[in-house]
């Protein structure tokens, strides 16, 4: 009798996993984990899915809203880095959770349990947001390109076109080889801020303080602004639907809950690593760019700047030099294609989960990257290549990802919490009341930075 409950809860879990295609069936399921191995050979067998996550957290979109938050306001945003980061790891647990138990992808869910009409408006919202994200990835490629080998800024956004085929080659590889081609681009990235900011020696004391929420960030219309930005770019709504599907690219025997209950917990101990590690690099670009640029000039925290300081002496001193430049630059081109890679795999899962379209992998990544081009391509003609014009862009695609979050979250929580779909692993209270708490606030702030914006409230 005391195991009867669990048994009714997997016959519904098997219910639901076997309805329908699977969340990216090529790799569902294809990654072998030991049955009986100790701690850290399961934690390795099940290391690989946060990394992709994490990617998405630390992609251009976080440089340029990190590094103009420090130049501006010096070490204040590091309290809205650390929160960000803290509601990440709280989702994306919750995201993997739901993916594993239910078997289905946020997307499909979604779809299952709304309308005809309102589902078609939440798939827009996340197509929109696979944009957006786009648009930093594009910018952020284009300008690494500009810095390293002296491509127009133009010919550049043209060039990053053609990574549609990055993806495609490496799917022939294995996920496992993709999980570790993502790592060393992460490791890079790390690597390269770390020791710029040594070499930056910021205030400890100041980073410190920085991690202490005020009153002002709110107050003040431009670090509420640049502070929605951070959220949206560490915060990623198509992150959460990566994160439902790719838990589940480890084989997982649902005859015991025994096994969902490792996969939840090795998934989870997952996402938190790489998510540390994530937000130890927004941490360190913000500080770069405080570091580096505040007080000296309102214009300065752009790529171009940070790329130009790191080989001027008369900005950053004794440490500047050109291999810092092109470190800088490596790691953002590094950046902007790992993004790639999970920018891709999120757009076909919200194609196939929403609007149930099984298209080749091609045709998926050649649609949504020229819509996604095609604007930035636009502003860079109209701008003629101006880098500050593009990069503001980049600053307005994070906000919009700030904004179209809650319709992502408000579904994972009510996904998450429902003893019908999740049974005995439904999310504990504190859970749901961390989210519902992070949803309402996060709403509460985008209203009052658009009546700040409209003039119905001083900013």
């Amino acid at each position: 009798m005391r195991n009867e409950p669990p048994k009714k809860n997997h016959e519904h879990v098997i219910h639901y996993a076997t309805e329908e295609g699977k969340s990216l069936d090529e790799v569902n399921g294809s990654i072998k984990v030991p049955e009986h191995a100790g701690f850290w050979k399961t934690l390795v067998a099940y290391t690989g899915p946060g990394i992709l996550i994490a990617v998405g957290y630390m992609d251009p979109g976080n440089w340029i809203t990190s590094i103009a938050g420090g130049a501006q306001f010096q070490y204040k945003l590091l309290a809205v880095v650390l929160i960000s980061s803290l509601i990440a790891m709280l989702l994306q647990a919750m995201a993997a959770k739901l993916g594993i138990v239910t078997g289905k992808d946020l997307a499909q869910l979604t779809r299952e349990h709304t309308g005809k009409v309102s589902g078609f408006i939440l798939w827009v919202i996340a197509e929109l947001a696979i944009m957006a994200t786009d648009v930093a990835e594009i910018i952020g490629s284009a300008i690494a390109l500009e810095l390293l080998f002296h491509i127009p800024l133009v010919v550049g956004i043209l060039i990053t076109a053609l990574d549609v085929l990055l993806l495609l080659l490496l799917m022939r590889l294995g996920f496992r080889k993709i999980e570790a081609i993502v790592a060393t681009l992460v490791a890079v990235i790390l690597l390269v801020f770390a020791y710029e900011v040594f070499l930056a020696s910021p205030s400890l004391t100041g980073i410190l303080n920085g991690y202490l929420p005020t009153a002002a960030i709110v107050e003040n219309h431009g670090m509420l602004y640049l502070s929605l930005g951070i959220v949206g770019a560490t915060v990623m709504p198509h992150d959460l639907y990566l994160g439902s599907s790719i838990s589940q690219t480890r084989e997982l025997d649902r005859s015991d809950p025994a096994n969902i209950r490792k996969a939840i917990r090795f998934s989870t101990i997952d996402s938190n690593i790489q998510l540390f590690i994530a937000f130890i690099v927004n941490s360190l670009l913000l500080i770069l760019g405080a570091a580096l640029f505040y007080g000296t000039n309102s214009d300065l925290g752009r790529f171009v700047d940070l790329f130009n300081a790191l080989s001027d002496s008369k900005i950053v001193g004794a440490i500047a030099s050109p291999v810092l430049s092109m470190l800088f630059a490596v790691a953002l081109l590094s950046s902007g294609q790992s993004s790639t890679i999970t920018g891709t795999l999120s757009g076909q899962i919200i194609m196939e989960g929403f609007i149930r379209l099984h298209v080749p992998l091609w045709v998926q990544r050649v649609v949504t990257r020229v819509l996604s081009v095609t604007p930035v391509l636009i502003f860079a003609i109209i701008y003629k290549g101006n880098e500050a014009k593009i990069e503001g862009l980049l600053t307005f695609s994070q906000v919009f990802l700030s904004i179209a979050l809650p319709f992502a979250i408000i579904p994972l929580v009510i996904f998450s919490s429902s003893k019908k779909l999740m049974g005995e692993f439904a999310a504990h209270r504190w859970v749901k009341i961390c989210s519902w708490v992070a949803t309402i606030v996060l709403i509460v702030l985008n209203v009052y930075l658009m009546m700040q914006t409209i003039g119905l409230i001083p900013g």
